[in-house]
């Protein structure tokens, strides 16, 4: 594989911040017709609670819609899907008591819900509108009084180079016009808003970091951190983090804690970011999380391997291709895309080259080829970029094809293609995207930024270049991302990935491929197993075009009843693969009925499931199973005994490591060295960064 410079991965770095910079969408929050013909309604309450522990975290949101109004309403409220995020909890109020939701195949479930509208009934539904937002609709909210929900989701917790992040997604990504031209915002939270999170971290944690909320409390607790965010010092209640029925409440054992501001009226709008840094010099390691209540049935496991290769530092230099959206979508940000391109271009050296591609309805190519990188041509065509006006639709196929054309091959190529929006315009079919990728000998690296964006497309198109995705907000620290990025950029990395368990049974494995992996990238596998006992654990590859191996052995037991949350992570994990299959290669009638049949049976709301919540006598006369209020009690007390049990490493390589070396940081990544951040704008919401491949993969 062809080598970076310096200068190239600080040209790319300038290009990251030039995209993240753009503008800000809307917010989550209680929508209303934009006719008027309905009056709006409040957000009364707005209360997140967050534990992450054992390689997962689960989030509860509880809200409070009240209606001022002398009619009664139906409350619509929509939030974006958190990356990865499987929503398992549907709780609604009704004559104050509060009734777990049941998963039905996706029109059964508005059936009822319709039905219950129709005849005055209480009732909500939660609908998943493809990969952009959940939909959660409650009828009746009573005239002059108020309606209680709470929404419940499970996510894996990824570390990254030694930094966990959790998103709390609030900002809507702007993508689907056709709802925000009939739907306004109601953002604002008019009473209590709180965020509280604890961390269990069997790893030892140095730092936490909220970027954009400075004014949040954090506390160390013993091997615990607390974090407290809220607008109203009444909010400073003591949770316990186990108590029933609230699955994720969170303790504050008396503690002084400081509020945003006091009893201001908070906005739904920005992302809350934590970041989390584990200590320095900790061994690669391989986690386990199991669950088998009956040891004689099937168990489900969470192995993570957080790799320590030996991935050296790689440098050459580059070709660099533009392509740019200057679709109707970037208007307000385009300027911040334009200087940015201005900052990126003024760093290249004279004996680089560059080309730059603008797409909206169709793609257009502003340089004559590739352009030497002089002191004048630089100059002009930061120039031309400027007079650029943002308009039109987004063909993203159209403006990517063209950035693919004319790739020299005795020239190391980098690819960015820069966008906020979501392909409206042209080939949209995602099979074709993945055709025209696999059809140029190039590796794509893309940095997904916004909520709402068509993840399932990008990270498809990256899986199949063998390259890396990275998600990132608004609220992001970016100086994190672009470390993190570089250290994957600057370094060889694992081709071809393998994973082998053997002496003990195991199946339904998911990812089924691997692809690469990139320094600091953690190995998240779900699956089945039988039987317990030692197993042989292999992890294998190339670097560099040389064979590696990596093994440990180690038990699995024959009981576990901690984590009965892992089967719907697993359930969720192979949803995600079967709709992947879809995407790229049409919808199947027997993937459908599997998706639909996993929803069903694991309490998650998918394509093509929702989660509906009536009374108790109509589940009953409807003959609908309580099979997920049954799970969700089953999960309540396995987190109320975690809970109470102090805090526990899930390793289990340590008498036979799989690595030699400790796990890389961000701050031993070695490599491309620093450069000027000050000087740079922040960039936008997609990056993908293309490499062209040699014989000899390295990146």
């Amino acid at each position: 594989m062809e080598r970076m410079t310096q200068w190239s991965v600080q040209l790319l770095m300038s290009c990251l911040l030039i995209v993240l910079g753009a503008g800000t969408g809307l917010g989550a929050g209680l929508l209303t017709p934009v006719d008027g013909s309905l009056p709006p309604m409040e957000i009364k309450e707005h209360k997140v609670k967050v534990v992450i522990e054992d390689g997962y975290a689960l989030t509860s949101v509880e809200q409070v819609f009240h209606n001022p109004h002398s009619m009664d309403l139906e409350a619509i409220y929509s939030f974006p899907v958190p990356e990865k995020g499987a929503v398992s909890e549907f709780t609604m109020w009704i004559d104050g008591v509060p009734i777990h939701g049941e998963v039905l195949e996706k029109k059964k479930a508005r059936e009822v819900y319709e039905e219950q509208k129709a005849a005055g009934e209480d009732a909500g539904i939660t609908e998943k509108d493809s990969y952009k937002t959940f939909d959660i609709s409650v009828t009746p909210v009573r005239a002059g009084q108020d309606t209680r929900i709470r929404i419940g989701y499970i996510q894996p917790a990824r570390v990254d180079s030694s930094i966990g992040r959790y998103v709390y997604p609030l900002e809507e990504g702007g993508v689907d016009e056709a709802k925000l031209s009939f739907w306004t915002a109601n953002e604002q939270v008019t009473g209590d808003f709180s965020f509280d999170m604890v961390l269990r971290s069997g790893y030892p944690v140095d730092g936490v970091r909220l970027p954009n909320h400075p004014n949040a409390t954090i506390n160390q607790q013993g091997d615990e951190y607390h974090v407290h965010l809220g607008n109203n010092p009444a909010s400073a209640q003591p949770f316990d983090q186990g108590q029933s029925p609230d699955p994720a409440a969170i303790a504050e054992d008396g503690k002084e804690v400081s509020y945003q501001s006091g009893g201001s009226v908070f906005s739904l709008d920005r992302d809350i970011i934590v970041y989390y840094r584990h200590a320095d010099n900790l061994p690669g390691a391989v986690d386990l999380v199991t669950y088998k209540p009956d040891g004689n049935k099937r168990g489900t496991f969470m192995l993570t391997v957080t790799p320590a290769m030996d991935l050296k530092p790689i440098s050459e230099g580059r070709d660099w291709i533009f392509v740019l959206d200057v679709s109707g979508s970037m208007k307000g940000k385009f300027q911040t895309l334009a200087d940015g391109v201005s900052q990126a271009l003024g760093r290249m050296r004279s004996d680089d080259r560059f080309r730059i591609v603008l797409f909206n309805n169709s793609a257009r190519e502003l340089t004559s080829g590739y352009t030497l990188a002089t002191t004048e041509n630089v100059r002009n065509y930061i120039e031309k970029v400027a007079r650029v006006s943002a308009n039109g639709g987004t063909n993203v196929y159209d403006g990517l094809k063209m950035g693919l054309k004319k790739l020299d091959s005795d020239r190391t190529s980098g690819i960015l293609l820069v966008t906020d929006g979501v392909a409206n315009v042209g080939i949209t079919d995602q099979k074709k995207f993945i055709e025209l990728v696999r059809s140029h000998d190039v590796r794509l690296f893309s940095f997904i930024m916004g909520n709402s964006s068509n993840r399932p497309l990008l990270n498809a198109i990256t899986d199949a270049s063998g390259g890396f995705a990275m998600s990132v907000s608004n609220s992001d620290d970016i100086v994190g991302a672009i470390l993190k990025a570089e250290s994957k950029i600057t370094h060889e990395a694992l081709h071809g990935a393998k994973l082998k368990i053997k002496g003990i049974k195991t199946f339904d494995i998911t990812p089924a491929k691997i692809g690469s992996l990139y320094r600091g990238q953690q190995l998240i596998i779900f699956g089945h197993y039988s039987g317990s006992g030692e197993a042989e654990v292999s992890l294998n590859g190339k670097i560099s075009g040389e064979d590696r191996l990596y093994r440990t052995r180690f038990h699995f037991p024959e009981q576990a009843e901690s984590n009965p949350e892992l089967e719907r992570l697993w359930a969720y994990a192979t949803i995600e693969g079967l709709s992947q299959e879809m995407e790229n290669f049409g919808e199947d009638a027997d993937m459908k009925e599997a998706i639909t049949d996993l929803g069903v049976e694991y309490g998650l709301v998918t394509d093509y499931t929702s989660m509906v919540v009536v009374r108790e006598e109509v589940f009953k006369r409807l003959g609908i199973d309580r099979r997920n209020r049954a799970r969700l009690q089953r999960e309540y007390k396995a987190r109320e005994e975690r809970a109470a049990k102090q805090v526990t490493s899930r390793r289990v390589d340590s008498g036979q490591p799989m690595f030699t070396h400790n796990r890389p940081t961000t701050r031993n990544s070695g490599g491309a060295g620093s450069f000027d951040l000050l000087g740079l704008l922040l960039l936008l919401p997609l990056v993908y960064v293309g490499f062209r491949r040699q014989k000899v993969n390295k990146l």
